[in-house]
């Protein structure tokens, strides 16, 4: 296909704005959640007065465990499912159903800050809603994906913009309801409501987005133009088959009297001119695309980079990185976690992955880039040896809140470096024609190594 030299123009970059806000909103679940951390341990861990003075009545739910892991599960799961679900609902069902549960969800967690409610089951009612919020999210995000893959490779870079800066987003949030003089319910309360507002805003920018001309011209078209492309193949393949029938069944009389004028049929010296469209098409299904298996040999190492990428990542984060405490007490503590631990690996990440439009090292052949992923293992013990509380086994090596601070800005930086460089190398080593086969196997190996650092978490909290 050719690529379209009519397309209006982007005015004011509201097709852009809109996807970068989709990219947002479709990580808006995982990011505030994760970093609402505080708040949740808070509620499962009330305080209790004993003969004058505080106690904690204190019994370990691994929240962030397991809120990583049902977090993480549904997008494994919904990648499974992608060929069955996608192909059976429609994109608008899909996308602006899931951000109106999506919505829903986020107002029941609201609500739940002003419920009193026992701690087993407040923690029940939140893994059900991280669950179910979550698989929401996941069928988002794949249907985002498909729709901005209709538009130029430029507002795909819009959009997963928009995800990187979700988890700061998430993040700036926490810190505005910390800062404010409100108690802390009533800052919760004003922290959930934030993803209430952005939910909206990003179902009225998929609303927006088939009313601007530009993206009209793509999405529309695009539609139309697969069901012409279809219907012209198969008329001018017909076509083509019943002059061959006919020329078979006529030859002998066309082929004996040339003299007569008639057309030759059967001679192989005359070409039948064919439509430039169905040369291209005929050419285009001429090449079979390669088999699951073959295209996994092609991008195995790449596949592994990314699963050993986000096992490595998420072993640790959040779930240790979260209960690291500041050496410093007093006011900063309140802001320790918030700034240390989430806005650092957010606008890091966000930075790794930025910097690969500028800078690809090491080359995708090279043997090195699998042995630079694999040497990330050595974040897992570092941030284990910081000042982690509680802990039962491990010594605390790097208590100052300095060595955190460079510690998780080290290991934010090459996770989103490693992953965007795994992610965009991995169609480079397949022909054009597998590459959206091989976009499919590395989200489905993202996806599994989300899971597998998820349920490592688990092992590794209770080792520290």
């Amino acid at each position: 296909m050719k690529e379209r030299t009519d397309a209006p123009q982007d005015r004011g970059c509201l097709v852009g704005i809109c996807f970068f806000i989709l990219g947002l909103g479709t990580l808006l679940p995982w990011n505030f959640f994760m970093t609402a951390s505080l708040y949740f341990q808070d509620r499962l861990n009330p305080t209790e007065w004993s003969n004058g003075t505080t106690v904690v009545v204190r019994k370990e739910y691994y929240f962030n465990n397991w809120m990583t892991l049902l977090s993480q599960l549904p997008l494994l799961l919904f990648t499974l499912l992608n060929s069955f679900l996608y192909h059976r609902i429609s994109e608008a069902v899909r996308i602006a159903g899931s951000l109106v549960f999506i919505l829903l969800l986020f107002i029941l967690t609201a609500v739940i800050v002003k419920v009193p409610m026992e701690e087993d089951r407040f923690f029940s009612v939140t893994m059900a809603t991280i669950w179910f919020i979550n698989s929401f999210g996941a069928v988002l995000q794949g249907s985002c994906f498909g729709l901005v893959g209709l538009l130029p490779q430029k507002y795909s870079t819009v959009f997963m913009s928009g995800q990187g800066l979700a988890g700061t987003f998430a993040a700036i949030a926490m810190l505005l309801a910390i800062a404010s003089d409100a108690d802390s319910e009533t800052a919760a309360l004003g922290y959930f409501i934030t993803p209430c507002v952005g939910t909206l805003v990003t179902l009225g920018s998929y609303v927006l987005l088939p009313r601007l001309e530009f993206a009209q011209h793509y999405l529309n078209k695009s539609v139309k133009y697969e069901a012409g492309a279809t219907d012209e193949l198969l008329k001018e393949s017909s076509t083509v088959e019943n002059g061959k029938l006919n020329g078979h069944a006529n030859g002998t009389a066309t082929s004996s009297s040339p003299e007569g004028g008639a057309e030759v049929e059967g001679d192989p010296g005359t070409e039948r001119p064919k439509p430039a469209f169905l040369s291209l098409e005929q050419e285009e299904k001429g090449q079979a695309k390669a088999s699951v298996v073959e295209v996994f040999k092609k991008i195995w190492v790449m596949a592994f980079c990314v699963t050993f990428v986000f096992t490595v990542t998420l072993s640790v984060f959040p779930a240790v990185t979260v209960d690291v405490k500041t050496s410093f007490p007093g006011k900063w503590e309140r802001f320790f976690i918030s700034v240390c631990c989430f806005l650092i690996f957010n606008l890091n990440d966000w930075f790794g992955r930025t910097v690969t439009t500028f800078i690809c090292w090491p080359a995708k052949e090279s043997r090195l880039f699998p042995l630079l992923v694999v040497c990330r293992v050595v974040f897992v013990p570092l941030l284990m040896l910081c000042n982690v509380q509680t802990r039962s086994f491990l010594p605390v090596f790097f208590s100052h809140d300095a060595a955190f601070a460079i510690i998780m800005m080290l290991f934010s930086l090459s996770s989103g470096y490693f992953v965007c460089l795994s992610m965009s190398y991995a169609p480079q080593l397949v022909d054009k024609k597998d590459g959206e086969t091989a976009g499919a196997l590395m989200t489905f190996f993202l996806a599994l190594g989300l899971s597998i650092g998820a349920a490592l978490s688990f092992p590794l909290r209770a080792l520290v």
